[in-house]
């Protein structure tokens, strides 16, 4: 375990995610890399959340059955069969960093999943029925933190 990896040309590990990536921005995904995927692994899902959130963790991103293949997801894209959950913005689609105004810098979690499985879950699924469906499928993980504080 531990040997996947998630970086971004938009930022490093616990560096400010550039404004374009933002709800004060174009609030569009950066550039993810994928590396070390373990060998059986039959999909990816990325999960972003903010646990620093006022009112618990909040979801920004929900993105499952992810080629295993894939090396990238560029900009602003979402991968060919990969399947798109809601987020606490009731959205299903990548909402970026957007912590109140006034708040201190927050902690943005860029999760990768590497699953034994490919998962039979609907569009517009929620975290809790995602996490619940990959509980037991986990080969790999890893975490790419970003930060980001509202001008």
């Amino acid at each position: 375990m531990n040997n996947l990896i998630l970086k971004s040309s938009a930022f490093k590990q616990n560096e400010i995610i550039p404004r374009k990536y933002t709800c004060d921005g174009d609030d569009v995904s950066p550039l993810l890399e994928i590396r070390n995927v373990p060998e059986g692994t039959k999909s990816l899902t990325i999960i972003i959340d903010d646990p620093d959130a006022p009112g618990g963790n909040w979801d920004h991103w929900l993105l499952w059955n992810i080629n295993p293949r894939t090396q990238y997801i560029s900009e602003d894209t979402v991968p060919g069969d990969s399947v798109q959950g809601v987020t606490s913005f009731e959205h299903r689609k990548y909402s970026g960093p957007c912590p109140p105004r006034g708040d201190r810098p927050h902690r943005y979690q860029f999760k990768l999943y590497a699953l034994d499985v490919i998962l039979n879950l609907p569009e517009g699924a929620t975290k809790p029925e995602l996490e619940k469906a990959m509980a037991g499928h986990i080969l790999d993980q890893t975490l790419l933190v970003g930060l980001y504080q509202r001008p």
